[in-house]
C-alpha cells in the first residue's frame, strides 16, 4: 500500500488501502474523503512489517529513513518507537498521548472511540533521571481519568522493562502504643538497652519494638527516639547515668546517621498507620514493615525513606524494585514533606 510524505505526517490518499489499514489495527486518522492520516511513528511500523510503501520526493523511504527524519524533527523519536514497536508486536492498540505521558495502550479487544485506555505510558531512557516528583505528577494525571500509569524503560541493548506505579496507603492492625508505663533505658554508643525485664516485656509485647536478648530488650535508635518524643520512654548516658532529652538523642543521631530525622519521620507515620516497623538493611532498604505480629508472618513492605525532591538514577531503582520481588515483598517510597509522608509502589509489569 502506498503513502506520501507530508510535512510531518504521512498520508494514505487511496480510500480503500486507506479503510484496510486503520480496520486492521486501528492505524492513523480517518479524513474527510477516505484518505487516512498516519503520524511518523505508525508509518514506521507499518513500513518496517512491510505492510507500507512511504514515498517522498518521487523517492521511497525506507524504515531507517523514516527513522533518520523521524530523529531530526522529534526529539527521543527513536526511545519512544522502540516501546511503540514493542506494545505494537504485543497485540495492543498504541496511539500517541499528550506529552509528558508518550502513548495510550488500549486493552487487548478494544479500540479508539469505542474502548477506554487501560494504560498510559512513558517510555524512559535508563540512562535518563528517575524524578520522584515529576512520576507523582504523572501518576496524579493518570489518576484523574481512571488509567494506570506505565513506565516503559529502555535499556542500552533496546531492551523494554514495564513498571506499574501506585499510590499505596499502608496499613497495619495495631493500635496506639500503650503510655501508661514509662520505660528506663540506657543509650550505649548507636543502640539502646532496656534492662529491667518487665520494662522489656511491655515495650516488646504490644507493638514488638526491639530485639530481645534474654530477658532485656535492644532498641534501635530510631525506635528510642520514637518512645522518647512519645513519652514512653527514659532515657540516660550509659556512661554517666545523665539523662538524655529528645534533642540530644537526635543530634547524636544524626552525627552517626546524617538523614535521621528523614527516616525518624517516616517511621512515625508508619507506627500512626497501624504497622510493625523493623530495619529493612538485609534488603537493601530503610525499613520492613509488617501488617501484624512479625512472628506470624512475613513483612508485607520494603520502605525507602526519601526527601521531598528525590531524584536517582534508574539503575538503582530497578535494583530495588528487582529486590523486593525477589523475597516477595512490595517497594515502597516513603516521600517524606513538612505535610505528610506519601507512599508510592513500583513494581515490575508485564503487559
Amino acid at each position: 500500500m502506498s503513502a506520501q510524505l507530508e510535512g510531518s505526517e504521512v498520508v494514505v490518499r487511496d480510500q480503500s488501502e486507506a479503510s484496510q489499514i486503520y480496520n486492521k489495527g486501528y492505524y492513523g486518522v480517518p479524513q474527510t474523503g477516505g484518505a487516512l492520516k498516519l503520524d511518523i511513528m505508525e508509518a514506521t511500523y507499518l513500513v518496517e512489517s512491510e505492510r507500507l510503501e512511504v514515498h517522498s520526493g518521487g523517492k521511497q523511504m525506507s524504515a531507517g529513513d523514516l527513522l533518520r527524519f523521524a530523529h531530526k524533527v522529534s526529539q527521543g523519536f527513536e526511545l519512544r518507537y522502540l516501546v511503540y514497536r514493542e506494545l505494537r508486536q504485543r497485540g495492543y492498540i498504541v496511539k500517541l498521548g499528550q506529552p509528558p505521558l508518550d502513548f495510550r495502550v488500549f486493552p487487548r479487544g478494544g479500540s479508539p472511540n469505542k474502548t477506554p485506555s487501560k494504560w498510559w505510558v512513558a517510555a524512559i531512557s535508563e540512562r535518563s533521571t528517575f524524578d520522584l516528583g515529576q512520576l507523582l505528577d504523572n501518576l496524579d494525571r493518570t489518576l484523574d481519568v481512571r488509567k494506570k500509569l506505565l513506565l516503559a524503560v529502555v535499556d542500552e541493548e533496546s531492551d523494554v522493562t514495564y513498571y506499574e506505579v501506585k499510590r499505596i496507603i499502608p496499613k497495619g492492625k495495631l493500635g496506639a502504643v500503650d503510655l501508661t508505663r514509662e520505660v528506663d533505658a540506657v543509650l550505649m554508643a548507636d543502640r539502646v538497652l532496656v534492662t529491667d525485664p518487665d520494662d522489656a516485656a511491655a515495650l516488646h509485647g504490644g507493638h514488638f519494638f526491639g530485639k530481645q536478648m534474654g530477658r532485656m530488650l535492644q532498641l534501635s535508635l530510631i525506635e528510642a527516639a520514637f518512645l522518647v518524643e512519645l513519652g514512653a520512654l527514659k532515657l540516660a548516658d550509659a556512661r554517666t547515668g545523665r539523662p538524655l532529652s529528645l534533642a540530644t538523642v537526635r543530634k547524636r543521631a544524626r552525627g552517626l546517621q546524617p538523614d535521621f530525622d528523614l527516616r525518624l519521620d517516616a517511621f512515625k507515620d508508619m507506627k500512626a498507620k497501624g504497622l510493625v516497623v523493623k530495619t529493612g538493611f538485609k534488603y537493601g532498604s530503610h525499613f520492613r514493615a509488617y501488617e501484624g505480629d512479625p512472628n506470624k508472618q512475613h513483612a508485607r513492605y520494603l520502605v525507602h525513606a526519601v526527601p521531598k525532591d528525590y531524584k536517582a538514577m534508574w539503575p538503582e531503582v530497578s535494583r530495588a524494585v528487582r529486590l523486593a520481588h525477589g523475597v516477595r515483598k512490595e517497594i515502597l517510597l516513603g516521600r517524606v514533606s513538612e505535610e505528610e509522608v506519601e507512599y508510592v509502589g513500583m513494581s515490575r509489569y508485564r503487559p
